[in-house]
């Protein structure tokens, strides 16, 4: 069992209001209810605040927090967008009631209730500002305090402030850009790590930098979408490449094309042409390098060969161990 407590608050009654909060809440709970293809992923709990009528007390989001993480699952997955605040006694996600920013849920509490989960996965995703506080112990700067099975993503460091842009959350725009496939490996999975390196690329130097920490030791699944080669495609790697550093011998008999061939070419063989094709799959996937050859065309029709990237290498240890 998978479940998520997704939150958006737009409105406060004592501070500027935000804009686009509970539009990214709706964004990412779509992402995370459902795989590609439709297939069932998280259980989603969605709190919104966009106006007076439906705010959001500070009591209210501590107790649907404590109880996320109170709840023995195999991922539990908190969301957050909405004002943070700092201060020398640490972080705070605000309320729509906050009248001041020590009246929010304090992330060191949020820290321990995660810390305590029953749940195998505990992983918190926080678009506020000065959130990459999270997780640092209280007093000592820089120290993290997760146990194991943890992961905190956050919009930015505990000095900056999280932007919005065009109605959303610059930090939360990337984050669903990650979830809708931007971010998933060869065989479909996307994990916290791999969204994080997709929103870190996406943001300049001068830009707000997200902050990553994690004690996991098992692989971590946040989504799943079709993978960019049909795994029994993919598992075709070991059988072409046996060993290390193998080179797969190519000539004129596994190019399809007729166009280019001299007279004393041989003809194509369709099963050498079927494996080609599966090559040159790989070698779009930077599996894969012609050897000698500006492409895989040259090295067919030239007798040359191809051999596996470092990439491609990596994948073929993981089919040879069957981890694939």
């Amino acid at each position: 069992m998978k479940i998520a407590l997704i939150v958006g608050i737009n409105f406060y009654e004592h501070g500027g209001s935000l804009y686009g909060c509970v539009n990214d809440a709706y964004s990412v709970k779509s992402m995370l209810e459902r795989n590609d293809g439709g297939s069932v992923n998280f259980d989603c709990k969605l709190l919104t605040a966009s106006s007076d009528r439906e705010k959001i007390k500070r009591g209210a989001l501590k107790d649907s927090i404590q109880k996320l993480f109170s709840t023995k699952a195999e991922t539990a997955l908190f969301y957050f967008a909405g004002h943070g605040h700092i201060e020398a006694t640490g972080g705070y996600l605000l309320a729509s009631d906050a009248s001041r920013g020590d009246e929010g849920v304090s992330l060191s509490e949020i820290l321990v209730m995660a810390n305590s989960s029953p749940a195998t996965n505990k992983i918190i995703i926080l678009d506020s500002c000065h959130s990459g506080i999270a997780g640092d112990a209280p007093g000592k700067d820089d120290m993290a305090n997760l146990t194991e099975g943890l992961t905190i993503l956050t919009a930015s460091t505990k000095e900056q402030y999280a932007s919005e842009e065009d109605g959303s959350g610059v930090f939360t725009s990337l984050l669903v850009d990650a979830l809708s496939g931007s971010a998933a490996n060869l065989v479909g999975e996307i994990t916290p790590g791999s969204v994080y390196a997709h929103i870190d690329q996406s943001l300049g130097a001068w830009e707000q930098r997200p902050v990553f920490k994690t004690n996991v030791r098992n692989f971590v699944s946040l989504r799943q979408v079709a993978p960019a080669i049909p795994l029994e495609e993919l598992r075709q790697i070991y059988e072409l490449f046996p060993t290390p550093g193998f080179e797969f011998p190519l000539d004129p008999t596994y190019e399809p094309e007729m166009k280019g061939r001299g007279e004393d070419m041989p003809l194509p063989i369709e099963e050498n042409t079927r494996k080609f094709a599966t090559l040159q799959k790989f070698n779009r996937l930077n599996l894969l390098v012609p050897i000698g050859a500006p492409h895989m065309w040259h090295a067919a029709m030239e007798s040359k060969a191809c051999k596996l990237t470092a990439l491609g290498e990596h994948y073929r240890r993981l089919i040879k161990k069957s981890r694939i």
